[in-house]
This record gives C-alpha cells, sequence and structure tokens, in this order.
C-alpha cells in the first residue's frame, strides 16, 4: 500500500461541479497533490496516511477560488454604504484609503484572509495597495493568492505614479518567481483611472512576464459613457484598440455591456469575472451573465473587497448569482446549481489558466480542498448535494479547509492565525484610522 499524509473521509465527495456525487467518498493528499479521488472502499485498500479525518456528514468538494477582491478592503467595511459607486469611491474610500500604510494593509489583509477561510475559500484573486505586504500574509497563512499593486495615473497611498506602481509590479513578479501558491498579475485600475499610454504600459510589462491583465471594466453606465465621451467607443472597444483583451486579461463587472461588447468579449477569449453582490449593493446593474455564457466567454465569481459587498462569503455569493437572472428573467433555468459552483472552481481555475490543477479534486490535481458539515437542520434531508451547496449551505457550515496539502481549518478552528490577537490588534489600528 502507498503511503499518503492524510486521507479525507466523508459522505458525498464532488470532485467535479458537473461529476456524480460518490457517496462514501474520500481524497488521498501526499504533499501538496491528490493522488486519489473516489470510494473510500476503494482508496482504503491502495492507501495508508499519515492521518486519517473522518468525517461522517462531511462533503467533500473542490477549495472555492475567489476571482475578484480587495482584501485589506475589510478595515474599511461598513464605511459610506447606500452611496452611487463614483461617491462612495471618490468622496469616501479614496480619502480614508490615503491613510493606510503597510502595517494596516497586512492586518486588513489577515482579518480577510480569516474570513475567507472560514467561508471555504482556498484562494483569491486580489488588486490593492501595498501587496508585497498582501503576499507576505498569504505565504504565511497559507492561501492560494494572485496578487496585483493597483496602477493609477494619480499617486496611491503607496507610489507616487502609475510607472511608479508597474516597477513595483515588476519587482514583485522578481521577488516571488516560483513560489507555488503566489502569482502577481498587472493590475491598471480601470480605463478611466489610466491613460492609454498607461495601459499600453501594462500590456508590455504583461506581455514580457506572461502575466495575467486584472482590471476593472465597463462596472456602470456612467463609465460607458465617459469612455465613450473620451474615446468614440465603449471600454471595450477602448481596450481593444489597445490589443489589451485577450486570453490573459480578467474583465472584473463587466455590467455595462452592448451585444457588440459580449461579441468582442468571446472573441478574444477574455475572461469576466462575475461579483453580482457589490454590483447590486452599489446600484451598479446586472451583469448580463447568461448572454456572456451563451457566446462562450468563461466567467468566474468574485466577491469585491467587503467595503462594498459587506462580506467575502463566496458561498453567499454562489447562491445570489444563481438566482439573480432567475427572477430578471422569469426564467427558473437560468444559471443553475453546477454552474454556479462552477463559476467559484472550474471555470475560477480556467479564468487563471490552471484549469488542469485546480478547481476540481482528481489524480494530480492541487490539494486544495473543503469539507462542509452537512449535519444541519437546513441541510436535512439532501437530494442534490450541489443544489444543497449553491442554495442552502452556509459558510458557518465549513468545517476543513486544506490548500496544498496543509489544513488550514480543522473541525471549525483556524490553524494559521490566530483570531484572539487579530481581533485585538484591529481593534487597536482601527482607532488609530481615526475613521
Amino acid at each position: 500500500m502507498e503511503s499518503v499524509d492524510f486521507l479525507i473521509c466523508g459522505e458525498i465527495l464532488i470532485s467535479h461541479p458537473n461529476g456524480f456525487p460518490i457517496h462514501r467518498g474520500a481524497v488521498a493528499v501526499k504533499g501538496d497533490n491528490v493522488v486519489a479521488a473516489g470510494p473510500l472502499s476503494e482508496l482504503s485498500k491502495s492507501f495508508v496516511a499519515n492521518k486519517t479525518i473522518n468525517r461522517p456528514s462531511g462533503l467533500i468538494l473542490p477549495g472555492l477560488i475567489n476571482s475578484h477582491t480587495h482584501a485589506a478592503m475589510v478595515l474599511f467595511r461598513g464605511l459610506a454604504d447606500d452611496l452611487p459607486l463614483k461617491t462612495w469611491l471618490e468622496d469616501h474610500i479614496f480619502p480614508a484609503e490615503a491613510r493606510l500604510t503597510s502595517e494596516l494593509v497586512e492586518l486588513g489583509t489577515e482579518l480577510a484572509c480569516a474570513e475567507m477561510i472560514r467561508c471555504g475559500t482556498t484562494g483569491f484573486v486580489d488588486m490593492y495597495l501595498f501587496e508585497d505586504s498582501v503576499a507576505s500574509v498569504a505565504d504565511r497563512v497559507g492561501l492560494r493568492a494572485w496578487l496585483g499593486e493597483g496602477v493609477f495615473d494619480f499617486p496611491s497611498p503607496s507610489f507616487s505614479s502609475g510607472e511608479e506602481a508597474l516597477k513595483e509590479t515588476e519587482r514583485l513578479m522578481n521577488k516571488w518567481k516560483g513560489h507555488p501558491r503566489i502569482t502577481i498579475t498587472v493590475d491598471p485600475h480601470t480605463p478611466y483611472t489610466c491613460r492609454p499610454e498607461l495601459l499600453r504600459h501594462s500590456r508590455k510589462l504583461a506581455e514580457a512576464r506572461d502575466a495575467l491583465i486584472v482590471i476593472h471594466l465597463a462596472e456602470t453606465e456612467w463609465e460607458n459613457a465617459e469612455i465613450r465621451r473620451l474615446c468614440g467607443v465603449s471600454p471595450v472597444e477602448h481596450l481593444d484598440r489597445l490589443d489589451l483583451l485577450g486570453d490573459r486579461m480578467l474583465a472584473i463587472h463587466c455590467v455595462s455591456l452592448s451585444e457588440d461588447d459580449i461579441s468582442l468579449l468571446a472573441r478574444r477569449d477574455v475572461r469576466v469575472i462575475h461579483c453580482p453582490e457589490s454590483n447590486l449593493k452599489l446600484a451598479s446593474g446586472v451583469a448580463p451573465v447568461p448572454e456572456l455564457l451563451e457566446a462562450g466567454v468563461t466567467v468566474a465569481l468574485g466577491t469585491d473587497g467587503a467595503a462594498s459587498n459587506n462580506d467575502l462569503d463566496l458561498m453567499s455569493e454562489m447562491d445570489t448569482a444563481a438566482k439573480l437572472h432567475k427572477g430578471i428573467k422569469k426564467d427558473p433555468t437560468l444559471i443553475s446549481a453546477p454552474e454556479a459552483l462552477s463559476m467559484a472552481t472550474t471555470w475560477a481555475a480556467k479564468a487563471l489558466h490552471r484549469e488542469e490543477d485546480l478547481g476540481c479534486l482528481r489524480e494530480g490535481s492541487k490539494a486544495d480542498l473543503v469539507v462542509v458539515d452537512m449535519n444541519q437542520v437546513h441541510l436535512s434531508p439532501c437530494y442534490n448535494p450541489v443544489s444543497h451547496l449553491v442554495y442552502a449551505a452556509r459558510s458557518g457550515d465549513v468545517q476543513d479547509v486544506m490548500v496544498a496539502g496543509r489544513m488550514l481549518m480543522e473541525d471549525r478552528v483556524l490553524t494559521t492565525i490566530d483570531e484572539g490577537r487579530l481581533l485585538e490588534s484591529l481593534s487597536r489600528a482601527v482607532g488609530e484610522l481615526g475613521l
């Protein structure tokens, strides 16, 4: 029998959103990889584990990937709610962010990581400030992360110019090159906060380093009108003229799209990140996800930052994503439960060009997994476990989280974050912010 590090056993195994649930399933883990996933009766004959985690009422599934957030913005959770995006951002968030330091971003990121782990998230895509601090936290707590320093035309709390932010991006690429869990991305903020020259420089850096480009795109009708006024075309067409569109782009939000925009995104194989709860709260609108999917666009799911959501709960986000278009279109078949789960797993992995080893549980995939405790009143009885995950499960049902073969939460106890110390530090820091 082959020796493995872990044998994770549960009542149900979902190795893929569209696969058949396996009852009395298990996952064998060695190092940071899955070596087998299937019926426990078969795996128990082939593997002997250094540690067996037995969850008789557990549902094992691939780790969820939050494909867009601003992690440290948990520091501004609940600040300036119920305002339009432009007012919220320019009159409240930007001034608050001017008080940030790398130490505050580090603290906010650790708080965000604790929240995301408890919600079953094993990886996140972050655009923010002082991203070296974000990377240090992700490295320490064990999450998988794609991180990019926000690039703006104007000075940020981190850097005096967008060009300086791009230099920092390149420095971070060199510093974190080869890290098994941390990947650096190129993150121009939006088409209206980055002049064309800065967008071109972002593209050149991304091309030179084969990096992903992450950008907020077509988030509001105001953005659409403003770019049309300045450039004579939609934001999507504007980026296409600058040769930015392509399969290495994560286009965030994509709410205000025409049919031509959708067709162009599909032709260029741009990956769209849907953030339904943030878009609803800021009244930005609703992304045309059914039309994007019909056109063949890969759509993944993100929470956005906790200042505009106001949480980082990807399980809640799946529920919202699945129900939103049903109500709008009066069609209950739109965005099925497997599709909503795919947005947080397999489609997210595809968006990140990691479909070979993330987003599912199979031989050779990374050992990023979650166990949900199904022994709950609100989860009983269970006829369809995928449907239950999307429509009924809550973040508090998450029992275990593993990333790259390391337990980050075991039986609801975080193993890499001291929550008591964290909350004490947070209380002091919020007082120092003076918001």
